[in-house]
């Protein structure tokens, strides 16, 4: 109401369960049971809470209170924060998995650090707006803060948080069925062009890469130190010496074999007639290159899939079925690789 004055009173804000519990001096946790009418509690923590609500005139939020009663039907899965990147097929797998199984989905990004996201999961646990909730980063020590919560989380962390792929998508083991197919054709001299150390995923590529070619019996002329980007890969092609013997290149993704692939063509030296270029990613463009780009293709629907059962199996109760890792990645070899046809440089200009 507006007085003589011309001013409003201002309206008290609303008290919180976590006010609530600071107060009391118990967690977050506590109050929600003691809402709930959990049983169990002792006599002298219901009297603190008692107090508390009674100095704060807490009243709880009804809509909150009613879903934490009865079952929502909805699932949140939790990224680092939304950026450009975001991992569509992984979402995408996820997202039906739920949505086969009767539940909705709600995509949440959560800025700051581990410790920052696994703050935001328990507001969100405290909400009471979620069954369960998957996230694909690291939550740091929840696991520790989260004692009188029932509704699961399960962390599959493949990315970190810089949004960084790591677990199953860094995987390198792919780059070692590359080395075997290319032996198998017939080439024995590899170069491989990495991707920015200290990431997971190039580190990874790089360790299996070195170990396949010393397994297999091969050599490698060297690992060129890329950044993931189509001028590392040119670069990496225009100086690589026309005596080399190099007669195929591992890139470490798919904008990596576009610039060593396009760096060989300005020097004279084809594509795959004389040297075998794969790339990693299985990016749409490959397909539309000259030559058709030969690449890896991981299967993030699939991940997705399987850590959100993991989750619908946490929420029933059940164990979480068994993760066939065999269909994740899948060579797919194109124009730009082939049989080894002789030395790099026969056609290329000095």
């Amino acid at each position: 109401m507006v007085g003589g004055s011309g001013t409003a009173e201002p309206k008290k804000k609303r008290a919180t369960i976590w006010e609530v519990a600071r107060l009391a001096g118990v967690s977050h946790q506590t109050v929600s049971r003691y809402l709930k009418n959990d049983g169990g509690m002792k006599p002298t923590t219901k009297s603190k809470i008692d107090r508390a609500i009674a100095e704060l005139d807490y009243h709880p939020n009804l809509i909150a209170r009613s879903m934490r009663t009865r079952r929502t039907n909805r699932v949140a899965i939790v990224l680092p924060e939304l950026t450009n990147f975001v991992p569509i097929p992984m979402l995408r797998g996820a997202s039906a998995a739920a949505h086969e199984e009767g539940f909705t989905t709600d995509v949440i990004g959560l800025e700051g650090g581990e410790g920052r996201r696994a703050e935001g999961v328990l507001n969100l646990l405290a909400s009471g707006q979620a069954e369960g909730i998957l996230s694909f980063t690291p939550l740091g020590d929840l696991s520790e803060r989260m004692k009188g919560e029932t509704a699961p989380v399960i962390v599959f962390g493949e990315y970190d948080d810089d949004m960084h792929s790591r677990g199953k998508l860094a995987d390198g083991r792919p780059a070692e069925d590359i080395v075997r197919h290319l032996a198998d054709l017939g080439h024995r001299r590899f170069l491989h062009v990495a991707g920015l150390r200290g990431w997971a995923s190039a580190d990874n590529r790089r360790a299996v890469y070195a170990e396949a070619v010393a397994k297999y019996g091969l050599e490698s002329y060297g690992i060129y130190d890329g950044d993931w980007s189509v001028g590392s890969g040119y670069q990496a092609a225009q100086e690589l010496p026309v005596d080399s013997g190099v007669t195929a290149v591992l890139a470490a993704n798919d904008y990596v074999a576009i610039g060593v692939i396009r760096g060989f063509q300005d020097r004279g030296i084809r594509v795959p007639e004389d040297v075998s270029v794969f790339g990693w990613d299985d990016e749409p463009f490959g397909l539309y290159l000259r030559p058709t780009l030969s690449t890896v293709r991981s299967d993030g629907e699939a991940l997705g899939r399987q850590a959100m059962a993991s989750l619908l199996a946490a929420i029933r109760g059940e164990q979480p079925p068994q993760i066939s890792e065999s269909k994740l990645y899948e060579l797919v070899p194109r124009g730009s690789s082939g049989p080894s046809r002789g030395e790099l440089g026969r056609n290329a200009n000095s």
